[in-house]
Parts: structure tokens; C-alpha cells; sequence
């Protein structure tokens, strides 16, 4: 769901304070009038949730003074300046200082709201970038993306814990749609350069001669080259399986002039080879038994059992959160066929099956089932998966059913006693059975 942004609108003057507030607050916006500058910069932090717009003239501290001060705190916050006719070149000097645009007076009310539009766009896409950022540096919010209680799961977060912490080169192996990137910034975030750079990039994106520029320099535009970006960090080669036998050569030179630990971290991800071949194929000898040494090949969805239900639903409930309706409710045969499906685009398609579920569901029509047979007829065979015994899916099921009632109920056991049926100590024990802690849903 988009992030409200506010904009911040300081004038000494009253009137124009008022008349730009109820205009913008008229196109949609959410705003906050000041004063002063002294009184907005009480308010306007770093990762200030919005734009501001500002007089230049002003009593006191005026714009320009202001602007700098804002500037100083958060470089990447839009500063709209409202100017005299007379102050056009000390706003182009603003503009200089890091303004986001201005306004000579008298100005077009529509023109303001363009300015406002395109400011709170780059604010957002600013904000979201930080989080990322924030997030990709955050090892334990990391590993709370790898859901799931199967023992494949629990396995790789341990196996995760100990590579990471262990700081050698890994190598990371899966089908598409498993989540290897994800995996490669956990490794980062969790190991001892959690606070370093991460730099990646995709083998298979550039030509030979492109990628070793990029890779090793030049780089012909005056960047510097990735080895060297990522010093004392980590690089994340993606589709590792895409670079030459020359490439190949060029980086295990690099790998072999480093000490141990590596003074850069390589994390390489083989995303696709040929079905008759593995990556110790497709990579020469040497550099495979030197990044291979400690190896990550994440599990297919099919194998993660009633994992697939859990995150169905738990990625069911936030688009429906995000489209603003109803997540569906699985049935029983839904629920079976969830599990039995061959899931050839793994998580990745596990995502996109969740979101259409919702969108269905808004509209009142369509079946889980439906968008699972489209998807599997449109990927073409897939690979088949074994029956499970009647008694697994009852389990599954049922754990599935209560975990989405707690859920609704936001932890009411009353609430959920009610609607499916059972006494407290029935459903207690049901919820100690597998793992539901009512703490979780508070």
C-alpha cells in the first residue's frame, strides 16, 4: 500500500500559507502548515515522510539558511522554494545548494500541484530505497523472509548462520524462483561485513567485453570497477554459469591473490544450466572447488510440505491488504491441490498464484484451482511431484484452518473456539501439536 506522504508549506505569511495548504489538501495531499523555519525544523527530521515548500523570504531564518539546514540533515529531501520576481537568480543558486525546484510568484496553483506530484514520487522512491537498503543490512529481518517450519527450511536458515558467519566464498545452486538473491544478501547480512557494501551483478546481463569493464577495467565511463567497489564487502556474481572459461580464468586470478579470509567476499549464484548438466559442468575445476567449497543449494517449493500453505496464506493476507478486500479462503480440495502442484516457478510463482487468488476474490470469481492449471499449461510439463497419505493433508489442513482463524480473530481464543467448534483444551493441544503460540497473533 503507497506510503502517505505529507507536504510541509512554510511562509510567514498567513494568507498564503492557508491559500497553498487548502489547494494542495484539495488535489489530495496531506499537509502541515509552519510559521517559521525555526518552527518546521522542530518538525522535519531525516526520513521526514514528505516534501516541503517553502517562501524564500522570510524573518528570521529565511529560505536559502533553511534550505541548507535541511540539506544538511537529509540531502535527499525535495525542497520546493516560492520566490519574489526579484529572487529568481538567488533560487537558481538554491537550485545549486540541492532545491528541488521553485515557483516565481505569481504561480499557477496547477503547476504547484505538478511540482508536488513529481517531489513526493522522488521522495517515496527515496524512502523505499533507504528501507531496502535498511532491510538488506538487517540479517535478522532477513531470515524472518525465509519462512517456513519444514526441516529443508530450518536446515538452510542453519546452514545460512554458518556460512555467513564463516566469511569464505559460497556458492549458491537452486531451480529458478527459489530465492537464491535472497539468500546471497542473508549470507551478507548475517556475517561480519553485514555494515560493508554488497555489490552484485548478473553475468548473463552484459556482453564478454562489457562485463570485464565492469567487472575488472576499465570501465571506460570513469566508474570504478566492481572488484574494487566491493573491497572489504561482498560481490554477489549472478548467473555465474554465463562467464567464459576467460572470465573464469580473470576471476579465480582475483581469488587467488586474495588471503583468508578474503579481504573481498565472492557469493556466486548459478541460476540455470542444461538438464543433463550440474554447475560443476559448467564452471572449470579450479574456480569451482574454490567458491564451491561451501555450497547452498536451496530446496524446490514442492519439497517444503505444509510450508506452501503457510506462505500462501500469509502472502494471500497482504495483497488482500494492499488491494484493500478480502483474502480467499482455501477449502480443503484447494488446500490438496496447493500442495500437490508441481510449482515449476517455485516461490516466485508461489507469489504470483497469491496475488491473482486476491484479485479473483475482489471480483467474486475464478478458483485457486483455475489459476494453477493455466500456470502449469503455460509453463508446459512440469516436473511431478509424489502423493502424500490422507492423514498428512487432514494435518495440514487443520493446522492451516486454525492458523488462519487466529489469525482473523487476531489471537482471540474465545473468538476461535466459536467459530470452529472446539473446546479450550482441544484447541490447545491442537495448537501445541503444531506449533501455534497465540503470542504470535496479538
Amino acid at each position: 500500500m503507497a506510503r502517505t506522504m505529507k507536504v510541509a508549506i512554510v511562509d510567514d505569511e498567513a494568507d498564503m500559507r492557508q491559500s497553498i495548504s487548502q489547494w494542495l489538501a484539495l488535489s489530495g495531499f496531506d499537509t502541515e502548515t509552519y510559521g517559521s523555519a525555526e518552527d518546521a525544523l522542530k518538525a522535519i527530521g531525516p526520513d521526514f515522510p514528505g516534501v516541503v515548500v517553502s517562501d524564500i523570504r522570510m524573518p528570521g531564518m529565511d529560505g536559502i539558511a533553511f534550505l541548507r539546514k535541511l540539506m544538511g540533515q537529509d540531502s535527499g529531501l525535495p525542497v520546493i522554494l516560492i520566490t519574489g520576481h526579484g529572487d529568481v537568480p538567488m533560487a537558481v543558486e538554491a537550485m545549486r545548494v540541492g532545491a528541488f525546484d521553485f515557483l516565481e510568484k505569481p504561480f499557477n496553483p496547477d503547476r504547484m500541484t505538478e511540482l508536488a506530484k513529481k517531489a513526493t514520487q522522488a521522495r517515496r522512491q527515496t524512502l523505499d530505497n533507504r528501507a531496502l537498503r535498511r532491510e538488506l543490512s538487517d540479517g535478522s529481518s532477513l531470515m524472518k523472509k525465509l519462512i517456513g517450519q519444514s526441516a529443508v527450511m530450518e536446515r538452510l536458515r542453519e546452514d545460512i548462520l554458518d556460512l555467513g558467519q564463516a566469511d569464505g566464498l559460497v556458492l549458491i545452486d537452486g531451480e529458478t524462483g527459489t530465492g537464491k538473491t535472497l539468500v546471497a544478501h542473508a549470507l551478507h547480512a548475517v556475517g561480519p561485513r553485514a555494515g560493508r557494501k554488497f555489490v552484485t551483478i548478473s553475468c548473463a546481463a552484459w556482453s564478454e567485453d562489457q562485463l570485464t569493464a565492469r567487472l575488472f577495467g576499465p570501465t571506460g565511463d570513469g566508474t570504478i570497477p566492481l572488484v574494487e567497489e566491493a573491497r572489504g564487502g561482498t560481490l554477489c556474481l549472478e548467473d555465474i554459469e554465463a562467464l567464459s572459461g576467460a572470465l573464469q580464468a580473470r576471476l579465480l586470478t582475483v581469488i587467488n591473490e586474495q588471503g583468508v579470509p578474503p579481504e573481498t567476499r565472492i557469493i556466486a549464484i548459478c541460476n540455470e544450466h542444461a538438464p543433463d548438466k550440474t554447475i560443476e559442468d559448467v564452471l572449470r575445476p579450479d574456480l569451482y572447488y574454490r567458491i564451491g567449497a561451501m555450497k547452498i543449494t536451496l530446496p524446490p517449493l514442492r519439497s517444503r510440505g505444509e510450508d506452501i500453505l503457510a506462505m500462501f496464506t500469509r502472502l494471500a493476507e497482504e495483497f488482500a491488504g494492499e488491494y484493500g478486500c478480502e483474502a480467499p479462503q482455501v477449502t480443503a480440495q484447494e488446500a490438496a491441490q496447493l500442495l500437490q502442484a508441481p510449482w515449476p516457478g517455485n516461490v516466485r510463482q508461489l507469489v504470483n498464484i497469491a496475488e491473482r487468488a486476491v484479485l479473483q476474490n475482489r471480483r467474486g470469481s475464478g478458483s485457486i484451482a483455475s489459476l494453477l492449471m493455466a500456470d502449469n499449461e503455460t509453463a508446459g510439463p512440469a516436473m511431478t511431484t509424489e502423493g502424500k497419505p490422507l492423514k498428512e493433508y487432514v494435518e495440514t489442513f487443520e493446522r492451516m484452518l486454525i492458523d488462519n482463524t487466529m489469525r482473523r480473530h487476531k489471537g482471540s481464543i474465545v473468538a476461535v473456539m466459536e467459530e470452529l467448534c472446539l473446546p479450550r483444551r482441544t484447541l490447545n493441544e491442537k495448537m501445541a501439536k503444531y506449533g501455534l503460540t497465540r503470542s504470535d497473533y496479538v
